[in-house]
């Protein structure tokens, strides 16, 4: 049998806790799907969002920027819940449709010269060493 998303009234109390976390750091009523899964098992959902928080938050890099490269990684490694999910976080930092679309292209494209780089197992030239 699968697992259903455990919500905020089911959760344990540590659950709950990381549960008001996000949601408080979010301004959000509740949290998503993603996290309710996680919420299975309590110390990963903890240890996740921590995780994530700390990685996402304003650095060196701005949060437009984070959200695109999660969004080509997601798309890369065939997530379509972590592609619709850091989309709509992007577009909430400000993603336009234009920049959308070039973000798919610069993705197409890399996968398709990774992957003839790999198939032609192309040498590293000496001036990128």
């Amino acid at each position: 049998m699968p697992l259903k998303p455990i919500e905020h009234a089911d959760a344990a109390p540590e659950v709950r806790a990381v549960y008001d976390d996000i949601k408080a750091a979010r301004n959000v009523p509740d949290v998503n799907n993603f996290w309710k899964m996680a919420a299975h098992h309590p110390p990963t959902l903890k240890r996740t969002w921590e995780s994530l928080r700390e990685v996402m938050a304003p650095g060196a890099l701005d949060p437009l920027v984070k959200e695109m490269i999660f969004v080509a990684v997601s798309v890369t490694n065939g997530c379509d819940y972590c592609i619709r999910s850091h989309e709509a976080a992007a577009r909430r930092a400000g993603m336009t449709d234009a920049q959308f679309g070039e973000l798919m292209a610069v993705i197409g494209m890399a996968n398709e010269t990774n992957r003839l780089a790999k198939g032609y197992q192309v040498e590293i030239d000496e001036a990128l060493k």
